[in-house]
């Protein structure tokens, strides 16, 4: 017999020799059937994985991320199959999980056409519903050249695996892929999918690569949850950034300047509205704003470690003199200079050094994705300088600032913790002492173990806690982010005088709320389908006068508008006034201003929300004041 240790606590005695999904049986029917597969001692594993000794267990199910990934995997594996039935001279590469769906990549002579991803979606079902059984096995390295030699992808694969790796396969039926696994136990586990898009995709992501044509897809165990899904995603088009963007005149891309958004006026009158209630908030906490410069000497990113770690994403030159300089990714080497600008003590700290300098990344062109994912964007950066006994009180201090931000916008997010990656920098004794200081923090703030850990996704120079939020159609966003830095200081050789008169390193905190103005517009847009809160909105509201007759009186109107801070934009055309408050409308604006004889009559307004519709006639006095409360309040 042998103790399996279950994730609440509890241990059960079972045989030894028993697969994962016997001893799910035996905890529970119902768990059984819905088990997908399960972490043994930390790994995960298929349900056919056999326990011999003891062991912790934690059955995964599809509402667990490891449970989704596996199941997506398996999804891709299936989609694959159906291709090689339909397409029997295609070349297989690789197929696996993301955040939403999976994909597979597929070199083939032409791009599949939207009659050939439903034929392909018809095979899936069959696949499916021949519910084959899913077996692994491993072979040496020359055998399983052998089995993939008509697949040159799988053998340029399998040639780069180091000598003694494991070389494992997944065999569903007559079909055989190249894969570390884990997956379901059969093709039937999979009930409901969707192919969603076809692309092209550079074989490993590389340009001077082939050409290959990637295929998008979703599934779940329930065709309802499909039908939300297939749901959620017209939404999501509707409310697309990039469309609404061009739509509202906010921004645009141009390919003149990939990844790079040209702002128009009214986009640019809301970064700045964002700016100043990020600036003033952050005054009022003691943030010091900086600017510093744009362009650097190699040396700056050299000793920082990002020369080694992150040259690839850097636009890189030379300067007049010959010498190697790149434009800043990050501003953290910047701040440090401030920093050390001159002899800092005790008493200084903590010293919180702000500012939201543009900087550049030299992202991949096939990874652009509007706002979502630029080469020159506005990080609301801060770097934080502090003893290590004001850790805690720091980074708590911190999420306060994210949660009155985030309670703004009406918007919840969670805490995640990244940890150590495999090319981490400095000593693992400091990483140690940086991850139980976030642990720590997440323990008071979510209480113990109800935070979700990221294994490897950490910087590479320290520790973080991820802000992830959750829009109004229920997507996750990785938004700001806490990095505890315990290696840049002593790189930089940066001290203060402590209160026994020696020197000491101190703490760093780089920390980001919005994590890009970019980007938090663009998500903001979506979440609010471009109907921005009146205090956020570019122009809060329309003037419209019915006639020409109203003209003077419009414009006075504006201009009492005008005198209060309220944006507002005066439309005198010649048009009829429904065609006025139509384009009004699609323009999302939140108030207009009916003006006609009777509110001249009256010095009045008529109101119009784009909320509540026809409110009605209201003196242009208790307008204003109601109007100014509402921004005050920064009402949703």
């Amino acid at each position: 017999m042998i103790n399996i240790s279950l994730k609440d606590g509890s241990v059960i005695n079972v045989e030894s020799g028993l697969s994962v999904l016997e001893i799910a049986k035996k905890i529970s029917e119902g768990l059984a059937r819905v088990a997908l597969c399960a972490e043994v001692d930390g790994e995960v594993k298929g349900l056919d994985y056999i326990i011999e000794k003891d062991s912790s267990l934690n059955i995964l199910t599809f509402n667990d991320e490891e449970g989704k990934k596996v199941y997506w995997h398996t999804s891709s594996h299936i989609m694959a199959q159906a291709v090689k039935r339909l397409f029997p001279n295609v070349k297989v590469t690789i197929g696996p999980a993301i955040e939403n769906g999976f994909y597979y990549d597929f070199d083939i002579d032409k791009p599949f056409s939207e009659e050939d991803l439903r034929s392909i979606e018809e095979e899936i079902k069959k696949v499916i519903k021949e519910d084959i059984k899913i077996e692994r096995f491993e072979l040496p390295k020359e055998q399983a050249l052998e089995l993939m030699k008509d697949e040159p992808y799988k053998v340029e694969l399998i040639n780069e695996l180091p000598e003694g790796e494991i070389i494992s396969f997944y065999k569903q039926g007559d079909f055989t892929d190249l894969c570390r696994g884990p997956h379901l136990a059969s093709t039937g586990s999979v009930k409901a999918v969707k192919l969603l898009s076809s692309s092209g995709a550079y074989w490993r992501g590389d340009a001077n690569n082939k050409m290959l044509q990637r295929i998008y897809g979703i599934s779940f165990p329930k065709a309802s949850q499909l039908e939300e899904y297939v749901t959620m995603i017209e939404e999501a088009k509707k409310r697309d950034h990039r469309k609404l963007g061009k739509e509202l005149d906010l921004f645009f891309f141009d390919e003149t300047a990939p990844g790079m958004a040209y702002w128009m006026p009214k986009g640019f009158k809301m970064m700045n509205v964002l700016i100043d209630l990020w600036r003033k908030e952050h005054e009022k906490r003691g943030y010091l704003e900086f600017s510093g410069p744009q362009l650097n000497s190699s040396e700056l990113w050299k000793i920082s470690g990002h020369w080694d770690h992150y040259k690839e994403d850097m636009f890189v030159l030379t300067d007049s003199d010959g010498k190697e300089q790149a434009l800043k990714p990050m501003n953290c080497p910047n701040s440090i200079k401030i920093y050390a600008s001159k002899l800092r003590s005790y008493k200084d700290l903590p010293l919180r050094f702000n500012d939201i300098d543009v900087i550049h990344r030299n992202e991949k062109s096939g990874q652009l994705n509007g706002l979502f994912r630029v080469r020159m964007f506005r990080q609301d950066d801060s770097h934080n300088f502090i003893t290590e006994e004001q850790i805690g009180s720091e980074i708590k201090d911190i999420i306060e600032i994210a949660k009155y931000m985030y309670g703004i916008f009406g918007i919840d997010f969670e805490l995640t913790l990244s940890t150590r990656p495999d090319d981490f920098m400095g000593e693992i004794e400091l990483w140690n002492k940086a991850e139980a200081n976030l642990k720590e923090v997440l323990d008071e703030l979510c209480g113990e173990g109800q935070y979700r850990i990221n294994e490897g996704d950490g910087a590479f120079y320290g520790p973080k806690i991820d802000i992830k939020m959750k829009d109004c159609l229920g997507r996750e966003w990785q938004m700001g982010t806490v990095q505890v830095d315990f290696q840049l200081p002593l790189r930089f050789n940066l001290s203060y005088i402590d209160s026994n008169g020696d020197k000491k390193a101190p703490i760093m905190i780089h920390r980001a709320i919005f994590g890009s103005f970019e980007r938090f517009i663009g998500i903001i847009t979506e979440h609010f389908a471009g109907a921005f809160p009146l205090w956020l909105a570019p122009v809060q509201i329309k003037v419209l006068p019915i006639s020409d007759a109203q003209k003077e009186y419009a414009n006075k109107v504006v201009e009492k508008l005008a005198e209060n801070g309220i944006r507002v934009e005066l439309d005198d055309r010649q048009e009829k006034i429904g065609y006025k408050i139509r384009e009004a409308q699609l323009q999302k604006t939140p108030y207009m201003l009916i003006l006609g004889d009777k509110e001249i009559e009256n010095n009045a307004v008529g109101v119009r929300s784009r909320k509540e519709g026809d409110i009605g006639q209201m003196p242009i006095q208790d307008f204003i004041d109601k109007i100014l409360k509402e921004i005050e309040e920064k009402a949703r």
